[in-house]
């Protein structure tokens, strides 16, 4: 039996996420306000820094797995929690675990993205390059145009910027090379909590139950959290980088023909140049 944690374990998918594994034996760390092994808010350095270093503890300095499924919705007027928690929140804690995932000898992690990341139009390209270069004031301020929709793009930013973050690092020898999986799972509208808050609010319902989802209806957590146990187990060795959409067909409804795509010729000369790079490392 192996030892994960779970970030966001007190509600929605880490919750479910958390009892799928223990049912299987497994011994699970929570990380959440509240009501969890580890009570931390990781919207400060501070909380992530305790989390870390208590997780770390916990688990005597060895992981099996690691689920980040700690995230805030598209609040108003918490931008800069929601950027802190979804983005931070991973990366963070995900750096200060990478040894302990390496001692496992094949440990996995597995990020909570969002279908928000391809199906929320004019994301700011500088606020997701500000939060991959680290400058989180940067990144907030990228918002200041965005008028009512400053909580929407700080959620679908923070969410882009945190699936480029998995696919430039899943593949570098300290991940990849050291036998750690990191791979990203980008659900649709799944019942949550947060879900139920926002379809409580005659605001954000309107929008909620009219956006697109081929399928009809909302995801169920239980079911995403088979998901995420799929990507912590054996079956997911040879995953690495990836963002799996588990969303109704709402990305595929919106972008048929964008993905899969070829390299296009103005990218011919960078694809060379990363061709030479593994040869070399």
């Amino acid at each position: 039996m192996g030892v994960y944690v779970v970030t966001g374990a007190g509600s929605g998918m880490g919750r479910a996420a958390a009892t799928k594994l223990t049912g299987a034996g497994h011994t699970v760390i929570g990380v959440d306000l509240r009501e969890a092994e580890v009570t931390a808010d990781l919207a400060t350095a501070a909380g992530r820094r305790s989390a870390a270093a208590a997780v770390l503890e916990a688990c005597a300095g060895r992981l099996d797995g690691a689920v980040l499924a700690a995230g805030l919705g598209p609040v108003r007027g918490r931008e800069r929690e929601i950027v802190e928690v979804n983005y931070l929140g991973v990366t963070e804690l995900l750096r200060a675990w990478r040894s302990a995932l390496a001692a496992a000898g094949g440990g996995k992690a597995v990020v909570l993205s969002s279908n928000s990341t391809t199906t929320t139009p004019l994301v700011p390209r500088r606020m997701v390059r500000a939060l991959l270069a680290g400058d989180v004031r940067r990144a907030v301020r990228a918002l200041r145009f965005h008028g009512p929709a400053r909580a929407v793009m700080s959620y679908a930013g923070s969410k882009l910027a945190v699936s480029h973050w998995v696919r430039r690092e899943a593949v570098k020898p300290e991940w990849a090379g050291e036998g750690v999986r990191l791979n990203a799972l980008a659900p649709g509208a799944v019942l949550t909590p947060l879900l139920e808050r926002q379809l409580a609010d005659p605001s954000s319902a309107r929008a909620v139950t009219t956006f697109p989802v081929p399928v009809g209806g909302f995801g169920d957590p239980a079911r995403l959290a088979e998901w995420i146990v799929f990507l912590l187990s054996d079956a997911a060795d040879f995953m690495a980088g990836s963002v799996v959409f588990v969303d109704g067909g709402t990305d595929a409804y919106f972008r048929p023909e964008e993905w899969p795509r070829a390299v296009p010729l103005r990218g011919l000369i960078r694809y060379l140049r990363r061709m030479r790079s593994f040869r070399r490392e």
